[in-house]
């Protein structure tokens, strides 16, 4: 004979089975292993960067307008922000759905993208380098990064620096977005003092890549 306690149990333990948790190489939000690329300066899934992206467009359009925040209500003025409310709130729902029961530990997170740093300084290397037609003035050449000196240089510190470039690289990567489609010469003059600091970094990133296989031979 069959008792609700009976049936209970299996269902029980059906949800101790499925407790999802975060190993490294996946994504930090909901676990999933697929299309994990860096958003933020965290890995994240393509599921994950999508509902993201949706999310900040709605609040760049309501931002745009001076309109109220994004939030729980859809109450709009025209059909186009209400679409976008809409939009959030449906993203909001399905990343609160999909979100790991226990978010990871953010030391773990940042000692596996170690290996991160390298890769992109290594793509970055493999660049070929754009020919300059004009001279170089004095001054442009003292802000060129310094060469990384190679003797007893300590490989965890080298990639804890690139590490830290890269959250600057990211950074401009950021702005450099919000100004992509802005137009006047306070815009143009803001893209190119960022594209300079960009430029800077990954030469600095090169020289520390230069550094760490110097060092690791």
């Amino acid at each position: 004979m069959i008792d609700a306690r009976t049936l209970e149990a299996p269902t029980e333990n059906a949800k101790l089975e499925t407790v999802r948790r975060w190993k490294p190489g996946a994504c930090v939000w909901c676990g999933d292993t697929e299309s994990v690329e860096p958003f933020r300066n965290e890995p994240r899934c393509g599921t994950c960067r999508t509902h993201e992206s949706i999310i900040d467009e709605a609040r760049k359009f309501v931002g745009m307008y001076g309109l109220r925040p994004i939030g729980g209500t859809l109450q709009s003025d025209d059909e186009e922000e209400y679409e976008h409310r809409k939009a959030a709130r449906d993203s909001r729902r399905v990343l609160n759905d999909i979100r790991l029961a226990e978010q990871p530990d953010p030391a773990l997170v940042r000692k596996a993208l170690r290996p991160r740093a390298a890769a992109v300084v290594a793509e970055n290397v493999r660049r070929p380098a754009t020919p300059r037609t004009s001279s170089v003035r004095p001054s442009q050449r003292a802000a060129e990064p310094a060469p990384v000196r190679t003797g007893g240089v300590d490989v965890d510190e080298i990639q804890n620096r690139a590490l830290a470039l890269l959250d600057q690289l990211s950074a401009v990567d950021a702005q450099l977005a919000l100004v992509a489609d802005q137009s006047g010469l306070a815009a143009r003059a803001r893209r190119g003092d960022l594209e300079k600091q960009k430029a800077t970094i990954l030469r600095t990133l090169a020289a520390l890549e230069k550094a760490r296989l110097s060092a690791t031979r």
